[in-house]
Formats: structure tokens, sequence, C-alpha cells
């Protein structure tokens, strides 16, 4: 199958990316460095974007926008990077065909347009996910399927990505419930991260309208 069939549609790909950084600020209220899933609403003019980061030099930037969806992802241990070239050249294919109502979202210098092992996108008219034609040499990945599995859809699966990454074990009946859409309050909070003060957390997530 193509991995390109497995991205959710595009409303759906919002509310899970929306979903994943409301958890994020619960678990980790005060390093904000150390989320791995954020979304900032107006990040630019009627553009919202999501970034994905694993601290380890990975990261997937998502930007919704009224002309469609761009994705940027980077792989640092892919051939593919920039990095591994000896002309620190973008590897060719990646950026070529994006469609120029969408190709300017990309001059934001921090979307950091360099460091990419690929991209994805979607215009607003589409019905399918798409990406340049790119050569991938035999037996190396571009990192899409790896950040892509990053963004959890189902409940099950964000639990276990936070038993491994933020070392905690959650209630999954509450993260099932945020997951169906229940609007997170300070009892979940607390039951979620007994650590942190519920009233911040729930007052930031008022701030980034993810409630």
């Amino acid at each position: 199958m193509n991995m390109l069939d497995d991205i959710p549609e595009p409303k759906k790909l919002m509310d899970l990316l929306q979903i994943l950084a409301s958890l994020n600020i619960v678990l980790c209220p005060k390093d904000e460095w150390l989320r791995y899933h954020s979304y900032v609403p107006e990040w630019d003019k009627n553009i919202s974007m999501a970034k994905i980061d694993n601290g380890a030099g990975d990261h997937l930037f998502i930007l919704f926008a009224p002309q469609g969806i761009l994705m940027k992802g980077f792989d640092h241990e892919s051939e593919l990077s920039p990095h591994a070239r000896d002309e620190f050249e973008i590897w060719p294919g990646i950026y070529e065909e994006v469609p120029i109502a969408l190709s300017h979202l990309l001059e934001d210098e921090a979307i950091e347009k360099e460091d990419v092992t690929f991209c994805i996108w979607r215009e607003t008219k589409d019905f399918v996910w798409r990406m340049g034609t790119v050569e991938i040499p035999e037996g190396e990945e571009d990192g899409s399927s790896f950040l892509l599995g990053t963004i959890h859809e189902t409940a099950e699966d964000f639990v276990d990505f936070a038993e491994g990454y933020f070392e905690m074990s959650l209630p999954l009946d509450i993260v099932k419930k945020i997951y169906e859409g229940a609007p997170i309050t300070t009892e979940m909070i607390r039951m979620l991260n007994h650590d942190c003060d519920a009233d911040k957390v729930l007052q930031e997530l008022e701030s980034l309208r993810l409630l």
C-alpha cells in the first residue's frame, strides 16, 4: 500500500495534531523544548502550524493554509539529507513539484527549508496526498514512514508512546476521552500529571485554543 494512503484526511489530521499537542502540554508543562508534538493556531496570517520534534535531530513541520496543507520532514540519518551530500544540496525531486500555491510556505526561516528529506502536500481542491518524484537509493529511507508514524492515531498508541518518551504511565480511559473530543478539565489534567499546576496548564490550552 502507498504510504500516502495512510495519512489521515485533513480535518482528522488537524484534530489529531491538536490532541497530541494538548497532551504534550499536560505532560510537559514547563519545558516546552522537550515537547514532542506542538501546535500553533496562528503561526502566520491564516496559517496554523504543527511540529513534531523528537529532540534527536529529526522533525516534521505541518502547515495548514487556505491553499492546502504542506508537510516538510527531516530524518537526520537519511542518506537523502543535504548533510550527507558533498555539495550540501537538497535531494533532487523533493521540492520541484510542490505547487506554487504552497511553495511559498517553505520560505519562512523557521521552517528550515534546507533541512529536508521528504515533502508531502495536498491542495485544498485535491483529494489525495502527493509527493514529488524522488529516486531513493535501494535500502535507504527518507524518514517519511518513521515521522508520520509519530502522529499517533489512537489513545492506545499515545499511551505506549508516553510511557517510553515521558516515562509516564497514563490512565487509558482519560486519554480515550480526549481522543474522542471531550474537553480537557483540571481534574483530567491532574489525573494525567499530578505534579503539574493544572490551572496554568488549562490557561495555556485556552490561550492556544486547544480545548
